[in-house]
């Protein structure tokens, strides 16, 4: 008679484990789903999503990285197209939607082997030999970008602007649009080209033409007391004076106490009060400043003193826009009023408040210093300036991106349609399962021309035998999708320019999400976790313990 074997429980009751070629499966499908949601919105015909969040605030989009963070996607492995979505955002700017979309292109190629029962490591290590392929074809086939001749060299980065703009909302203003972001990156300091130095104010009304970029610093009037409108809002060759001081009367503490004998007292500490004030006042005067910016509260007495001795002031200063101010202007932030020097102050050709739409703006031109700039954006409604500013934030990341890799290739298909030939051939020439693998990964590649092609309603078909003919032979590697003539044109010629570094991390990023979701054959869901006041109920239960734990005192 056999014994029974004692059961083993691991795991929490109702811990929800799922395993095998099943799960592996459920995880491809649920990427190609999320693939699906933004497929749409590639290319220059790309439509835009309306997306309404829990507050009820309305966002509309054709940023891939933006659309996927606002989805609020809960499936584990999903999470992993979310997140290389935003990892292409943050270091190259643009290429959102392909990244995703040629990741769960990947695995849709693949899935059909997962089901005969083919081995994940042998799709993934076939995955890492055709990625490395295609990152060293499109380093030998980028075109090096010229710095010796300015005017080519800025006519390159417009290109470059033009094309990331072109599948946004405000393509029908590219042109407008790509001076200024150009003008914009050029402004910075050339070896850091850190973004933030580009300023970014938004003020709905006027048209997207009306937006202005100002070669130096603005923004919003901050909050004033009486006496600022007796103050000068316009300066030539003004000294700037920035601050971290309070200048203001302070109201004493709850609950201070002061005990005085006699009234005299009372006046003594009132006045000595007062002294300080003028006194640190008087120092400002005295350093020749005719701007005083701080980022704490400039008061009502401060703020008429200045008005009396024509000096412009501004209290509560955001620290970003103060930042700002002092890499154009120059000079440095004072904490305290005593000591300074003519060095600690900047200064600029013209400083002027002006009005822009229904907002005052404080604007610094001229700055000699100028490493960073403003961009002011107008437009009907605040969802179309924030599209507009996120539109324009690609265009900026793309141009800063291609003054640092100094290398572009053609866009609109035409690099990924050359890399699918290129693997293609090379497929044919090993052998084993390897073979399959890397032809998978060719054949994935032609998701972003056929899927530029669906969006702009052209027959996908029909395009892509066009192209697979023209590359096949040589001398025609930059033929891709031309949106206007409905056909394939070389899109080098017409000037479809994009930085390599774009492309190189696609195919990077695209490659280990895949592998990622690949390499997964297991998921195990804590039942606690699942529950919305999960968190809430631990630190409660918690703090119960606790409380236990501590001794009542009795009466």
């Amino acid at each position: 008679m056999s014994l029974m074997q004692p059961q083993i429980i691991l795991l929490r009751e109702g811990t929800d484990t799922s395993q095998g070629k099943g799960q592996l499966l459920s995880n491809i499908n649920a990427c190609i789903a999320i693939a699906d949601t933004i497929r749409t919105t590639l290319g220059p015909r790309g439509m835009d999503k309306l997306i309404v969040d829990s507050k009820g605030k309305v966002t509309i989009s054709n940023d891939g990285a933006t659309i996927l963070k606002l989805l609020d996607i809960v499936h584990p492995a999903g999470k992993v197209l979310v997140d290389i979505a935003r990892s292409q955002d943050a270091e190259v700017g643009d290429g959102t939607t392909s990244v995703s979309l040629f990741a769960a292109e990947l695995l849709k190629e693949v899935k059909s082997y997962i089901e005969e029962g083919v081995s994940p490591q042998i799709i993934i290590k076939g995955f890492r030999k055709a990625s490395q392929l295609a990152i060293n074809k499109v380093k030998e086939m980028a075109v090096p970008i010229e710095k010796n001749n300015p005017t080519e060299f800025r006519e390159i980065l417009e290109k470059c602007a033009s094309t990331a703009l072109s599948s946004k909302l405000v393509h029908s203003q590219k042109d407008f649009f790509k001076k200024m972001v150009v003008d914009a990156v050029l402004s910075l300091d050339q070896d850091e080209l850190n973004e933030r130095m580009i300023g970014v104010k938004k003020i709905p009304g006027g048209a997207m033409q009306d937006s202005l970029l100002v070669e130096g610093v603005a923004f919003k009037k901050t909050f004033s007391y009486a006496g600022f409108e007796q103050q000068p809002k316009s300066f030539k060759n003004p000294k700037i004076l920035s601050l971290n001081v309070e200048l203001e009367l302070k109201a004493e503490r709850d609950n201070a106490e002061v005990r005085v004998e006699k009234v005299k007292e009372y006046q003594a500490i009132v006045d000595a009060e007062w002294k300080i004030i003028y006194e640190k006042l008087e120092k400002i005067v005295a350093t020749g400043a005719k701007i005083v910016l701080s980022r704490l509260p400039i008061g009502d007495l401060a703020t008429q003193y200045f008005a009396d001795r024509d000096i412009f002031c501004a209290g509560r200063v955001l620290n970003e826009d103060l930042g700002r101010v002092i890499k154009a202007v120059g000079g440095q932030v004072q904490s305290s009023v005593n000591d300074i020097k003519p060095e600690h102050l900047g200064t600029c050709e013209f400083f002027e408040e002006r009005q822009i739409g229904g907002e005052r703006f404080n604007l610094f031109q001229g700055c000699p210093n100028a490493k960073t700039c403003t961009l002011i954006l107008r437009g009907g409604a605040e969802q179309f300036i924030e599209e507009v500013e996120r539109s324009l934030h690609d265009a900026i990341m793309v141009v800063r991106r291609a003054i640092k890799s100094k290398t572009i290739v053609a866009g609109g298909g035409a690099t990924e349609m050359e890399l699918s030939r290129y693997l293609r051939e090379y497929s044919r020439t090993i052998e084993g399962k390897q073979q399959l693998i890397i032809a998978a990964f060719a054949k994935a590649l032609e998701v972003i021309p056929r899927q530029i092609a669906d969006n702009a309603g052209f027959d996908a078909t029909d395009i892509l035998n066009k192209l697979r003919q023209k590359h096949a032979t040589d001398g025609n590697q930059w033929f891709g999708v031309d949106i206007n003539s409905e056909s394939i044109s070389n899109n080098y010629e017409n000037f479809v320019w994009e930085p390599a570094l774009v492309k190189i991390n696609i195919l990077s990023a695209s490659t280990e999400a895949a592998n990622l979701i690949l390499s997964v054959d297991e998921t195990v869901k804590n039942p606690q976790s699942e529950k919305p006041d999960a968190a809430a109920n631990a630190r409660a239960r918690g703090a119960m313990m606790a409380a236990r734990g501590r001794g009542v005192t009795r009466r």
